[in-house]
């Protein structure tokens, strides 16, 4: 499973609520007037024969009236902090500030579980820092759900399964996920989408399934009930499609032998009867075929002319 992918779903789907939970202290600058802009994820190579370095979510928050200045946010996500480097990292920022001329960055790591990760870079001697790097740290494994169990920020409520909790709350949590993905997220295929998220991350067993369904019937009637709702209007729609694709192409192929037949009865009139070969290649041929073919037949010598 790619978390890394999940969290780059949710973070694209959502970036001012991303923004607003994983870089809280930076959220105050983004304002209702910012316009936040998914950027590149791979950056330019100064050579062909390099690889391409990719970061999870650059989001480039602009402000249309230039009142500020742009302000870029690159989002990082880590499942094992063992394979977090800082220096990657600062790599991408200073490489991300070249290329959008500004010193404006802001680098925000995600870890989902528990490990050492270095917090800072430092390069210089003893006496002199010449490079002084760090980042904004979201742990969420660290972060306490209770905190945010009534949150209106939806990126916070899906995270839930993902935060410090005891085993006991473990229903609780899922529920309040749930919850929050019901009353804030208007779109159903998003709501279906992530409701597939808080089951990845809640990752209830049978017996988990059945005491969610005891003790919060509503909301897992509510999200059963969409569920089946959403679907059934998607086979709706497959059928409604499919008849109009089906009477579109009827009514394309009853035009295709009808231009067959002709072109048949023009070839005959002016060489005779038609091999068998060359009545199967006219009925098999396409629209644009025909037409050639038939725009042949006053001027060609042979039947072998026409059909060439």
């Amino acid at each position: 499973m790619s978390h890394d992918q999940n969290f780059k779903n949710l973070i694209l789907d959502d970036p001012r609520e991303s923004i607003a939970f994983f870089a809280a202290v930076e959220a105050h600058a983004v304002d209702a007037l910012a316009r936040i802009v998914p950027i590149r994820e791979e950056q330019l190579k100064e050579r062909l024969g390099e690889r391409f370095r990719e970061l999870d979510v650059p989001l480039l928050v602009e402000w249309p009236d230039g009142r500020r200045a742009a302000l870029l946010f690159v989002i990082e996500e880590e499942t094992d902090p063992r394979r977090f480097c800082i220096h990657r990292l600062a790599h991408y920022c200073l490489d991300l500030g070249e290329l959008f001329k500004t010193e404006r960055v802001v680098p925000v790591v995600i870890f989902l579980h528990r490990g050492a990760y270095p917090p800072r870079l430092r390069l210089g001697s003893e006496s002199t820092a010449y490079l002084d790097f760090h980042y904004l740290s979201s742990a969420l494994f660290a972060i306490p759900a209770r905190e945010h169990l009534n949150s209106r920020n939806l990126v916070a409520r899906l995270a839930l399964p993902s935060m410090a909790f005891a085993p006991e709350e473990k229903l609780a949590v899922y529920a309040h996920a749930v919850r929050g993905l019901i009353e804030l997220e208007p779109h159903p295929e998003k709501r279906l989408k992530y409701a597939d998220f808080i089951d990845i991350y809640s990752a209830l067993d049978e017996n988990e399934q059945q005491l969610y369904s005891q003790r919060y019937p509503r909301e897992a009637a509510e999200m059963t009930g969409f569920a089946e709702r959403f679907i059934q209007q998607g086979i709706e729609q497959g059928i409604e499609q499919g008849i109009e694709k089906g009477h579109a192409q009827g009514i394309e192929q009853g035009m295709r032998r009808g231009e067959a037949r002709m072109l048949t009865s023009l070839l005959q009139l002016r060489f005779g009867e038609l091999p068998e070969a060359a009545r199967q290649r006219i009925e098999t041929a396409d629209p644009d075929t025909l037409l050639r073919w038939s725009e042949r037949v006053l001027t060609a010598e042979s039947l072998d002319d026409v059909l060439r």
